[in-house]
């Protein structure tokens, strides 16, 4: 039996700037995962989960579960990842033995919170195909081949930052440089010690889902188009990033914190931001705490001070049905 895990993502500066050939600092956060379990049997099947299930209580049911999880739960998640599995192993002429498969995934990511769970359900199929199979994946195209899968394969609108925090875990800066990826088909990945990062909490809606590509989609249209304010706006969020690789370095929380803080108030000079999602960074703030959306809206990552700033984060967060937990980073 093989079991292999991917963690979630929160983006901590720069994001979404890396669909745009921007800069990105994201954590690991091993507080949730998705996992894969593999073992060999006659035929090759993929197990479906209580979210694939296509029987509803009734109408309403079907609505909400739709809403929640979107229309195709996990399983075409796995089939894409399969594929492009697949692809790379005859691209790099690998023959792979006969031999079939049974696949479950679990998955404890909140859904649709900007937390990454579609991205980790692919890189943990792609990483128990290695096993299984004995085939090595460089590192650095890991990122690249699971973004593949969910932008060529779904039509998801995505780009690299999640597969590459989840692939390489911990605490990673992100150069995504046109030059980078159109050379080399990925970027430049330096890991920073999770140990110069200050005290970061992370607050997520229990009650919000938002599909994040369709977050997005307008963004990818008029960044295509060459609007100026959008394309400027992308450049100075990637700044953002840019500079707080130094920032962390030098451990200056004072300047991180500000960082944090312009990371969202720049995102929000080119995208809505809705009324509860703008409720929970004002709250957040008013306790005195940074806040910036982790990735697509639904859940925030700031900076607090002390465990009094984080008692109160709990306590005011949960009036906007938020749950508050410090991320858990190796």
């Amino acid at each position: 039996m093989i079991e292999t895990r991917a963690y979630a993502r929160a983006g901590l500066l720069g994001n979404p700037s890396d669909g745009y050939y921007g800069k990105t600092i994201s954590i690991s956060v091993r507080n949730f995962g998705a996992s894969i379990t593999l073992h060999e049997s006659p035929e090759l099947e993929i197990e479906p989960q209580t979210q694939d299930s296509n029987v509803f209580k009734n109408i309403y049911h079907l609505r909400d579960t739709i809403s929640t999880l979107g229309y195709h739960g996990g399983i075409p998640l796995v089939k894409a990842a399969i594929k492009k599995f697949v692809e790379y192993c005859e691209s790099e002429a690998i023959r792979l033995p006969n031999q079939n498969f049974t696949i479950r995934y679990r998955t404890t990511i909140p859904r649709q919170v900007g937390l990454a769970g579609s991205s980790a359900i692919v890189v943990a199929t792609l990483r128990a195909l290695m096993q299984f199979y004995k085939v090595e994946i460089p590192l650095p195209l890991l990122p690249t081949l699971a973004l593949k899968a969910e932008v060529e394969e779904l039509g998801i609108t995505a780009g690299l930052q999640d597969r590459v925090i989840q692939c390489y875990e911990g605490c990673v800066y992100m150069d995504f440089s046109r030059d980078l990826i159109e050379k080399q088909g990925y970027g430049y990945y330096e890991p920073i010690d999770p140990r110069l990062l200050p005290k970061l909490y992370i607050a997520y809606k229990t009650d919000l889902s938002k599909v994040s590509g369709k977050v997005l989609n307008n963004i990818r249209q008029r960044w295509e188009q060459g609007e100026p304010h959008v394309v400027g706006t992308l450049q100075n969020i990637a700044g953002v990033a840019e500079e707080g690789r130094g920032v962390i370095k030098a451990q200056n929380y004072d300047r991180l914190n500000e960082l944090v803080n312009q990371n969202l108030d720049y995102r929000a000079e080119i995208m809505t931001i809705t009324d509860r999602n703008q409720a929970m960074i004002e709250t957040a703030r008013n306790c005195g705490a940074s806040a910036s959306f982790t990735g697509s809206g639904g859940s925030i990552i700031g900076i607090y001070r002390d465990e009094e700033m984080l008692n109160r984060l709990f306590v005011e967060l949960k009036k906007q049905n938020a749950r508050v937990i410090k991320p858990f980073i190796v």
